[in-house]
């Protein structure tokens, strides 16, 4: 009897272990929105973060950093991969300078279905670059996302595609930890439908907007299915905004209707739990990339509710979150980041008692 139990549980490998370890280490961390703003002309001008926001970042109990490149914008732009570099130098320096784990994130890459092959040689030839460039470095400090929200795509293209690149990385790098997630913007439900990688040293990441409802209403990139403003959280019969008429016949009208049983806590927990029940399926470690709230509409009580709902939920179930973003759209602060400008009920929400 106990041999056939040795059989199905069998101890993981070290460098699994080693994977769990790290996915720990990047709890309470931050995504900082800077290298990946494409639209902005200033990025490789000034730097992302100053000294006073490390500090501050300290105070607010981040453990960990997660700094989004889009690496193929720079290229499009014709800057030297070079000079792009020492910027991630400098930023690499800072995080060990002042204690932070750094996740490098591949940002706003072009992967489809038809292109798969072409693209899968351009995200290799940049990471077989980083991958050099930080070899023996920090293998406990400095993680790889290879991509950052694939599109909606065959998984099985988005599956060899991840297979490609971690098999490149490893023929000249066999220590580094690197995050991968699923297809459909590393949706829980494309994860869910995952079957694990065979490398051990990997950390699984997911994105959690759910309800999307509420955490990108008014985001004008998505367009009218989000037209819908002024959606509380937790749902409430009586503050629920009529749907706006640019919202009907789209999924946003869907989400409308079913919002008064997804709009909870208990419904934040069930479709966390589906990650949860996923990961323990394989025995891998799973870390929440990103999870926050558009918050040019969304009033600030609401907006701290499900901040709170989804990091307590992530504690319980033990999966390592981290923020979107930092001072951005989806920013905590009410203004510039300091202590005067974050909300109390977001000081709550983070779990920030003042005594740091």
């Amino acid at each position: 009897m106990h041999s056939h139990i040795a059989k199905s549980n069998p101890t993981p490998p070290v460098s699994r272990l080693t994977a769990f370890k790290r996915a720990q280490s990047l709890d309470n961390g931050i995504s900082i929105s800077w290298y990946e703003q494409t639209w902005s002309k200033d990025v490789l001008t000034q730097t992302p973060l100053k000294s006073t926001d490390f500090a501050l970042l300290k105070q607010l109990g981040i453990k960990s950093i997660r700094l989004p490149v889009a690496f193929e914008h720079f290229e499009t732009e014709h800057i030297p991969v070079e000079q792009l570099f020492t910027h991630i130098d400098n930023f690499v320096k800072q995080c060990d300078q002042y204690g932070f784990k750094l996740i490098i994130d591949y940002h706003y890459g072009n992967l489809n279905d038809t292109n798969y092959n072409t693209e899968t040689t351009t995200i290799i030839n940049l990471w077989l670059k980083l991958t050099k460039r930080y070899l023996n470095k920090g293998y406990n400090n400095v993680f790889f996302e290879l991509y950052n929200e694939p599109v909606h795509m065959n998984p099985q293209i988005w599956k060899d595609a991840a297979y490609n690149i971690v098999t490149a990385i490893r023929k000249i790098d066999k220590q580094r930890t690197l995050i991968i997630g699923a297809s459909n913007f590393n949706s829980i439900y494309e994860l869910s439908r995952f079957v694990r990688l065979a490398d051990e040293n990997v950390i699984y990441t997911f994105h959690f907007y759910e309800p999307f409802l509420f955490t990108h209403q008014g985001a004008e990139w998505i367009g009218d299915q989000e037209s819908t403003v002024g959606v509380p959280f937790p749902y409430n019969a009586e503050k629920f905004p009529a749907l706006n008429e640019k919202a009907k016949n789209t999924d946003g009208e869907k989400n409308y209707n079913k919002y008064h049983l997804d709009g909870n806590e208990g419904s934040v927990r069930d479709k966390l739990q589906i990650v949860k029940n996923w990961a323990a399926k394989y025995d891998v470690p799973v870390i929440c990339g990103e999870y926050g709230v558009y918050n040019k509409y969304a009033d600030i009580d609401s907006r701290c509710r499900y901040i709170k709902a989804v990091r307590q939920t992530l504690k319980t179930l033990n999966i390592p979150g981290m923020l979107w973003d930092y001072s951005g759209t989806f920013s905590l602060f009410n203004g510039e980041p300091s202590i005067a400008s974050l909300p109390d009920c977001m000081k709550d929400a983070i779990g920030y008692t003042g005594q740091k």
